[in-house]
Parts: structure tokens; C-alpha cells; sequence
């Protein structure tokens, strides 16, 4: 059942880690100084360095979670946690605690679902050799694809509303759960918005657990995936142009010989052209079709986000209470 906002709202901050023992005690630390109400949960999956230990000794509620990856992390919070807002970030220390009392603000204000924390300058320098070009590329490619509602959708620096978080689907395993969030607001035309914040380093003796070109690799299929789930029109229609294309270049030969010269020499040629051309219209037909599934799909998924309640209603006018003690005035 939804709850009530006629209070200050219930706050979770969701920090999903992976051996993170030397930087999790200060982010735990950070959000208890930033959001002194909010409840912090720590998901420890199967760390093999005492993060879990760190957690609980500053403060946090820490579950594990067996399944590795951080998407299935994320889906196991998501489950779990009951609040009336959500705030997600890394154990690693990049984003700043105080941060997030200013991406509540955004959300409650604008009446958001999602507010992403964009990493400034990280299509400049994201840390490593590769992963600021990587983040250009896989943002324009996005953009070119589901829209140009995000320009950071690798951010994992996040607040969401509730109706949000329990009508996400969350079906991703691995780093590609940012991903899938912006397709998840993208495709039902969820309200969202940007806040741009400081991105930091990890500190000596914390190590990324992003690998280049695997984690990449996982990305560049989940967008292939995604397209094909939520624009399968689009993604059967490019599919079944490039075989009618290769169809008619095998095709144009053996017609031209058959119109100068009555004979068809290369058979072949011409069954394979053919068999081309009918593969490429089956792949259009399967489009038209799942195209009008995905419609009925995303409808449902629509109707279920809108039976949650709205992050602030009409009469719900309270904001959460700020560091020095005052409310927040809603715009």
C-alpha cells in the first residue's frame, strides 16, 4: 500500500558494495551526516575484505547478497526496501553524501521520479585510459536510440520515487542496471531530471570493479536487448532492410541478364536472392507484430506506475529537513 506524505518523507539510501572496506565506513558516515532521517542499507555482495563489517560498524543496515552483480543487487534492494524516496550511489567514495540532500530537493520540487546525478567532466576523464570515450560514445548512441532525456546514463549516483523503484522491472545482472533504469523512464515518459555534481577518485587502495571491454561488451548487447524489447519495429526493420539490401544486390545481376538475354545462367544466385528477400520480409512482419506487444507491454507497465502514489500530491507540501534543522520551501 502506498504510503502517506504528509510527513517528511521516509528516506532509504541504497549503497550496493563489492569489496569496498576502505571506503565504506566514510560513505556511511557521509549520508548519516547528510541525511541524519534517512535509513542507510548496505548490500554486501559476497565481499571478501570486511566491507560488510565496516558498514555495520558505522552505522548501516547490511544484508548480503549472493547473486554477483550489481543489477541483481540493485533488483534485491528495490524488493526489499519500503520508503517513500530512494537514494542510490556507490560504496567507492566517487560521489559526495552532501550531494544528496540537494537531489531529494530536485525530486520533491520538480515532482520527478528520477533525478540522475550527472558526473561532471567525466566525457572529459572518467578515471581510466578508454572509459571517457566509452561514455561519449555509449551516451550518444543511447540518445540516438531511446531519446535525449539523459546525457550521463551511466551516473550511479541516483534519487527515484517510490513509484519508480516498485515498477522497475530490473532484469539487468551487472553494471548495465543504469542503463536499463533510463530505458525504464524513457519508455513509459516518466518525469526525470538532471543535477549536475562533483565526481571524485577513489581514494588509495580502492580498485574499480568496471572492466573495459567486458563490461562494455555487456552494455552494447543490453542495448541491442533493450531496442529489441521496447522499439522491436525499429530493431526487425533495420534487420530486415539490411537483407532486402544484400537481396538486391545479389538479385540485380541475374535480372539484367535475364532482360537482355532471356536466360536465368546463375540459378544459385537467384535462390539465394530469393531466399533473402523472404527472410527480410518475415523479419518486417515479426516487427509489425511485436511492435503492437511492446505497445500492450509498456500500457500495462504504465497503468501499474500510475496506481503508486505520486512522489508529492497537492497536499503534500512538506520537504525533508535540511542539515541545519530548517524546512525546505517547495517551489
Amino acid at each position: 500500500m502506498a504510503r502517506s506524505l504528509s510527513e517528511s518523507p521516509d528516506i532509504a539510501v541504497l549503497l550496493p558494495c563489492y569489496n569496498e572496506a576502505a571506503t565504506i565506513g566514510a560513505v556511511v558516515g557521509g549520508f548519516r551526516a547528510a541525511l541524519p532521517d534517512a535509513h542507510i542499507h548496505v548490500y554486501d555482495n559476497n565481499s571478501t575484505d570486511g566491507t560488510a563489517l565496516h558498514a555495520m560498524l558505522a552505522g548501516a543496515q547490511v544484508v548480503r547478497e549472493r547473486r554477483q552483480g550489481k543489477g541483481h543487487v540493485v533488483r534485491r534492494m528495490f524488493a526489499d526496501i519500503d520508503a517513500d524516496i530512494y537514494i542510490i550511489a556507490d560504496g567507492d567514495g566517487t560521489y559526495a553524501p552532501e550531494d544528496a540532500e540537494e537531489l531529494v530537493r530536485t525530486l520533491l520540487t520538480e515532482r520527478a521520479d528520477m533525478v540522475v546525478g550527472t558526473r561532471r567532466g567525466v566525457h572529459d576523464d572518467a578515471g581510466r585510459q578508454g572509459h571517457a570515450l566509452g561514455n561519449r560514445l555509449f551516451n550518444i548512441l543511447y540518445r540516438a536510440i531511446f531519446g535525449p532525456d539523459f546525457t550521463d546514463i551511466f551516473s550511479g549516483y541516483r534519487a527515484f520515487s517510490r513509484r519508480f523503484v516498485k515498477s522497475f522491472p530490473a532484469v539487468s545482472g551487472g553494471f548495465e542496471i543504469e542503463t536499463e533504469m533510463s530505458v525504464h523512464a524513457s519508455r513509459l515518459k516518466l518525469p526525470v531530471s538532471e543535477l549536475e555534481l562533483h565526481y571524485g577518485r577513489r581514494p588509495e587502495g580502492s580498485h574499480s570493479k568496471l572492466s573495459t571491454f567486458r563490461d562494455g561488451g555487456k552494455i552494447l548487447w543490453m542495448f541491442a536487448m533493450l531496442m529489441k524489447e521496447t522499439r522491436p519495429f525499429a530493431f526487425f526493420g533495420t534487420i530486415s532492410a539490411l537483407f532486402m539490401l544484400a537481396s538486391f544486390g545479389f538479385m540485380g545481376p541475374v535480372l539484367a541478364e535475364y532482360f537482355a538475354t532471356g536466360l536465368v545462367s546463375r540459378m544459385p544466385t537467384w535462390v539465394l536472392s530469393t531466399a533473402l528477400a523472404m527472410i527480410s520480409i518475415m523479419l518486417f512482419t515479426a516487427g509489425v507484430i511485436l511492435d503492437s506487444v511492446a505497445r500492450a507491454r509498456a500500457e500495462q507497465l504504465r497503468i501499474h506506475y500510475m496506481s503508486l502514489a505520486a512522489p508529492v500530491s497537492a497536499r503534500d507540501k512538506t520537504l525533508p529537513t535540511t542539515l541545519d534543522g530548517k524546512k525546505a520551501e517547495a517551489a
